[in-house]
């Protein structure tokens, strides 16, 4: 083994995951302190409407701008693979929409919720470690309400 590296080593698949592994932290990085320094470039009262206008507490929004732009991806995933439209909850129960991402982005069991979509068990295993397992439960059974009333709507 050399000391030195030629660039023909650099097409070495195990480099090339490290390489992208890097890149991909230091777009993170960026981008999370870039959300939370835009905030951070506010006057006090200005974050303090901000909070107001999203009905959260203005610690509540310094947090969340630090998680980054992406961070709520998960529970948009997640309510999918529940049978539960996001777009639709984000339109007739908003505050509902924002608690759950509150609570997600807060919280540290993404590698688990990670994991679990991956590999297509999310709906089995969410109820062991999600934090809006209780409020998913919830509109889960909702869903499957509205969905049993417009298939006997059906047949009629």
């Amino acid at each position: 083994m050399t000391d030195h590296q030629t660039p023909e080593s650099y097409d070495d698949p195990s480099l090339q995951f490290v390489f992208k592994s890097v890149a991909q932290w230091m777009r993170n990085y960026r981008e999370a302190f870039s959300t939370a320094g835009q905030l951070a470039r506010c006057d006090p009262d200005e974050v303090a409407r901000i909070a107001r206008d999203l009905q959260i507490t203005p610690w509540d929004l310094v947090r969340l701008s630090r998680k980054g732009q992406g961070a709520a991806q998960l529970l948009l995933r997640m309510l999918k693979a529940l049978g539960v439209d996001p777009t639709n909850l984000s339109i007739e129960k908003s505050a509902v929409m924002r608690d759950l991402q509150r609570l997600c982005v807060t919280r540290g069991y993404k590698q688990y919720c990670e994991r679990d979509l991956a590999k297509g068990a999310a709906a089995e295993r969410y109820g062991d470690y999600c934090p809006n397992a209780y409020m998913l439960d919830a509109l889960v059974e909702e869903a499957e309400r509205d969905q049993l009333i417009w298939e006997v709507g059906q047949t009629q």
